[in-house]
């Protein structure tokens, strides 16, 4: 296959495990999965990581915009410790934050985040937006769309997308396509709208799949049917 510029969405369960925020075993998992996805193809790969496994927002004691900066913060422990990690299977790494989050790693800077990938660096971005109100799934296309992905990878605990939470309703029906019209208009809640919107303007493909299946990111980058693809 020809060289693909992808933007993986890796959410902060994927480091978490044995009621650890951050899980040495999950660490590792996820870094060899994506030493393997790499081995196999020429892509170029940036990362945006979530701090689900640290942080998950305020409580009526915290406010939004303070809850929203701890998460920001937090995400910038989990790109730290994802690009050791990636570094100690042989993958060179770097991690870009959204500015005013920490002095702990380089400032995003578009321009020089594209010469690294182009580098053959794996990119991690961290700190979201660097704004309040917003979540990683529209960091994750924000910055898809500033580096020219050509495709947005969703891991998730799901193997799909579907019409209603398939851990709850065994009835629920998984779609395998669907526009980015349809997604919205569904209100699915795979995905926010803002993040659906700057991929559908930026003409840019998401695909949501199972990332906790061994193997699977390494099929989808072959171009194997799994999951769902939203175009």
């Amino acid at each position: 296959m020809s060289t693909k510029r992808v933007l993986l969405k890796l959410s902060g369960e994927a480091l978490s495990g044995d009621g650890q925020s951050i899980n040495e075993k999950s660490l590792v998992r996820t870094a060899k999965e994506i030493k393997s996805a790499c081995g196999a193809n020429v892509i170029e790969l940036a990362i945006v990581i979530g701090a689900g496994n640290i942080w998950r927002g305020a409580g009526k004691s915290i406010d939004r915009v303070t809850a929203d900066k701890m998460g920001m913060t937090a995400t910038v422990m989990n790109a730290l410790a994802l690009c050791d990690v990636l570094k100690n299977e042989g993958l060179k790494s770097k991690v870009f934050c959204a500015p005013g989050v920490s002095g702990f790693v380089k400032n995003f800077d578009r321009d020089e985040a594209v010469r690294c990938i182009e580098k053959g660096y794996i990119i991690i971005f961290a700190g979201g937006t660097g704004n309040p109100y917003f979540t990683t799934d529209t960091t994750a296309a924000l910055r898809a769309a500033e580096i020219k992905a050509d495709v947005l990878f969703k891991a998730t605990q799901v193997d799909g997308i579907y019409d209603d939470d398939p851990k709850k309703n065994e009835k629920a029906v998984k779609f395998d396509k669907l526009t980015f019209k349809e997604a919205i208009d569904k209100n699915l809640k795979i995905m926010d709208t803002e993040a659906f919107s700057i991929c559908m303007q930026a003409d840019i493909s998401i695909s949501v799949f199972d990332f906790y299946k061994n193997g699977n990111l390494r099929k989808i980058l072959n171009g194997e049917k799994i999951g769902t693809k939203v175009t």
